[in-house]
């Protein structure tokens, strides 16, 4: 791909976090001449000394291997986006505290760095827009003179699996003209095979549907929960007998806490893209972000709280992750630090909370336990105390 006045084939800008820095590892594997930009300067760093910053199976011997033949390199420089053919975006788009979705996100960070862009460049939005957000780029090079091809394609991995999915599920790829689109499909052509076309508006729906399906499913497994809970009844022994051998049911999830910080907040932005017409997903928010309250006041109904230390057991947003974003163990923290006694945390991969305590510490000093994240760590566990598990991680059951 690479061509006379570029110096690299693609730059990832945004290139450090969960979603970028797994992508420039990919295709670096597979002899492109990749870069990373970013403005996390201790990031970049650490990446250049062959470590991630963050949890990633897999990507790590990866990562060393493309660093050692050159394959790979990493700056705070904004310059490096001139000298790369293709450059593919990924920057966060956050709710803010309104739950409102920021539409210029995006386009107020490439207009910050226009100057760095090149005629001839691929740009490829990787981040999840809000509908719109693509034909808004478009305009952005368009109105600043700069002759570029624009493709939206959205990541579809998840946190823990990219070095796995980023080679086996399908890319979808969009964009407004046949050049743009051809050359986005010969990019992602590096990684897979299997290559879907769609509209721009189309992929930014898709890929909010996307999340937003998952989000919802939870939510109706977080309700069917309640609904057996509050009868006394097991949901999960309930839901593995219906779903044994019956293919209709095998997608129901088990009940738990849905968060991270993807499925809550394009949530919030389909539901900003209907006016707030969308009764389904704000259903689906109040039962998912309700479930740490509702455990809460059945713990009440059980125990005396206020006199009772309680132990929470993970604190990462999911199971085999280091990643606090949006973790609603932190918000059922916040709940027990009004409502019990006092409130022990411990995580075996989190790294970035000062206030975690060692497992050990925590099973002796508290008086009731609750998984908050159902890490495997946590599945032998061995204690006399009481124990909350919403996941059935333990196979004792989900009443609380």
């Amino acid at each position: 791909m690479t061509g006379a006045t570029f110096d690299h084939d693609v730059v990832v800008v945004g290139g450090c976090g969960h979603v970028g820095l797994p992508l420039a590892i990919a295709l670096a594997s597979r002899g492109l001449n990749v870069a990373i930009q970013d403005i996390d300067g201790a990031a970049v760093d650490l990446v250049l000394s062959g470590e991630l910053p963050f949890m990633e199976n897999g990507a790590q011997e990866v990562l060393q291997k493309a660093l050692a033949n050159g394959a790979l390199t990493a700056s705070t420089d904004p310059g490096i986006i001139g000298r790369s053919e293709a450059v593919v975006v990924v920057i966060g788009t956050p709710v803010d505290e309104h739950l409102n979705p920021d539409p210029h996100a995006v386009t107020k960070a490439l207009r910050e760095s226009l100057g760095s862009f090149r005629d001839g460049q691929l740009v490829v939005l990787r981040s999840t827009v809000y509908p719109g957000v693509t034909k808004n780029i478009e305009k952005l090079f368009e109105g600043a003179g700069l002759h570029v091809d624009v493709a939206f394609c959205p990541e579809r991995i998840a946190e823990g699996r990219a070095m796995e999915e980023l080679f086996s599920l399908p890319q979808i790829v969009s964009a407004r003209t046949p050049q743009a689109r051809d050359r986005a499909a010969k990019l992602f052509g590096n990684l897979t095979a299997s290559i879907v076309e769609l509209e721009p508006e189309e992929a930014e729906l898709a890929k909010l549907f996307t999340n937003n399906w998952r989000y919802i499913k939870f939510a109706a497994a977080n309700q069917f929960y309640r609904m057996a809970n509050d009868h006394g009844l097991d949901y999960d022994r309930i839901r593995k007998a219906l779903s044994h051998d019956y293919p209709r049911a095998a997608d129901m999830p088990g009940a738990g806490f849905a968060a991270g910080p993807c499925l809550f907040k394009d949530t919030m932005q389909l539901a900003a893209f209907t006016d707030n017409s969308y009764v389904l997903g704000h259903s689906a928010m109040l039962v998912n972000e309700g479930l740490p309250l509702y455990l809460v006041t059945q713990m009440e109904q059980t125990y005396d709280l206020p006199a009772l230390r309680v132990g929470i057991l993970g604190m990462a947003f999911k199971a085999e992750s280091d990643d606090i974003r949006s973790s609603l163990s932190y918000k059922l923290k916040r709940i027990l630090e009004f409502r019990s006694g006092g409130v022990l945390c411990t995580d075996p991969y989190v790294t970035v909370d000062d206030g975690l305590m060692p497992l050990e510490d925590v099973l002796e000093q508290a008086d009731i336990l609750v998984i908050g994240a159902p890490h495997q760590a946590y599945a032998g566990l061995a204690t006399d105390k009481p124990v909350v598990d919403v996941w059935n991680l333990l196979g004792n059951g989900t009443t609380v």
